[in-house]
């Protein structure tokens, strides 16, 4: 199985939903599920977000050497599932390759609380780091309801 974890620049949502999900695989003992992330806009090779990276590190997972990468369709096309953030970015994706809509799901329709009106789990880029933990927290408790389904 491949998840791939979408989100508008591969710097923090995406990089950290990635990390989050490898580091839970890991302590089970899961090799048989590969993870990956990319962004929709082309930041051309851009290192994690140290706000990102700092946040994964308090935490125990791994957040060295991320490289941020620009979706192509291979990628799509090699994913079991496509996983995204924003219903924006679900929607851009089916707009672009609605080939690939049965594999798109938000991350937060995992989440335990999900009630389908609060759907995107919002960008902290350059706010505070109250906005960092958020994001964190809403990613960490849509990955645990991920793992039931992995």
């Amino acid at each position: 199985m491949t998840v791939l974890f979408l989100c508008t620049a591969n710097i923090v949502r995406s990089f950290m939903a990635e990390r989050i999900l490898k580091g839970r695989l890991a302590k089970i003992k899961r090799s048989d599920v590969a993870v990956c992330s990319a962004g929709m806009i082309d930041m051309q090779g851009a290192d994690g977000d140290p706000a990102a990276i700092k946040m994964l590190a308090e935490h125990g997972y791994d957040s060295l050497s991320h490289v941020s990468r620009l979706i192509s369709e291979g990628m799509l096309g090699e994913a079991d599932w496509i996983v995204v953030m924003e219903s924006a970015h679900r929607q851009q994706l089916i707009g672009d390759y609605p080939q690939y809509e049965g594999k798109i799901r938000l991350l937060k329709s995992f989440a335990r609380d999900y009630d389908g009106v609060n759907q995107d789990i919002r960008d902290p880029y350059r706010q505070s780091v109250y906005n960092y933990r958020l994001c964190f927290s809403e990613i960490y408790m849509a990955i645990d309801g991920m793992m039931k389904c992995i």
